[in-house]
């Protein structure tokens, strides 16, 4: 894990009520630098996340839940027995905002705890 993205751990979510531009695809591509495997897709990013079993996904999910309460920034999911698909974007601007990836950063490090 390199040095930006432990800034983005170490940052919190600002509430997002709209009115504001979503980032730019060069802010975007410089993000996407400092988070792990996340993929660009139109205007969220989503990661895939494998486990052994369904118990080890739930547990993953229920982490996720805690992060994205704490933050008030919230993912779409799709879970399955041994994987889950992580999504963020930020609806109210309709792209892709700076709390998308401090979650997702967030996210990688409890992955990789």
């Amino acid at each position: 894990m390199n040095d930006t993205v432990c800034d983005l751990t170490s940052k919190q979510c600002k509430p997002c009520e709209g009115g504001v531009p979503p980032l730019s695809d060069i802010t975007v591509a410089d993000y996407l630098k400092q988070i792990d495997d996340w993929r660009l897709q139109g205007k969220q990013i989503s990661k895939t996340y494998d486990f052994k079993n369904c118990y080890q996904t739930m547990a993953f999910v229920n982490a996720v839940a805690w992060v994205s309460h704490r933050e008030d920034h919230h993912p779409d999911m799709l879970v399955g027995y041994n994987k889950c698909v992580v999504t963020y974007t930020t609806h109210a601007i309709g792209g892709l905002s700076e709390n998308d990836f401090i979650c997702a950063a967030k996210i990688d490090k409890l992955f990789s705890i």
